[in-house]
């Protein structure tokens, strides 16, 4: 992959992703994170699989992404943008919406963004 590619696919997912690797990981843990989400063959919900992965990509230092890695960081950006666009009305916080974007990093109440970028050499 190219650099600028790369650069750009870093920047949106940092930008999107706004759950730190441990809040993510302890969310992941939750009976509302594991029934949120489509479960293909009854197992696994495919968001709560994507966190997991999530969790890896956000410990793994920028220098030693691979091109998969690059690859499910832009599929993280195009699902949490969609879901976003598809906000239901009133009160979200407690909505299969918000644990179905939460599983995929975002959290849609939260108030900032993570303050432990991946960045470091």
């Amino acid at each position: 992959m190219d650099r600028e590619r790369e650069d750009e696919t870093w920047k949106e997912f940092q930008e999107l992703v706004n759950m730190k690797p441990a809040e993510l990981q302890q969310w992941l843990q939750t009976p509302e994170s594991e029934s949120a989400g489509q479960h293909p063959d009854g197992g696994e919900s495919t968001g709560h699989a994507s966190g997991r992965r999530i969790v890896g990509i956000l410990r793994t230092r920028r220098a030693d992404l691979s091109d998969d890695d690059y690859a499910h960081m832009r599929k993280v950006v195009g699902y949490i943008r969609r879901h976003l666009a598809q906000r239901p009305s009133g009160d979200v916080r407690d909505t299969r919406w918000r644990h179905s974007l939460m599983n995929w990093g975002h959290d849609p109440v939260a108030d900032g963004h993570r303050d432990e970028p991946n960045d470091r050499p």
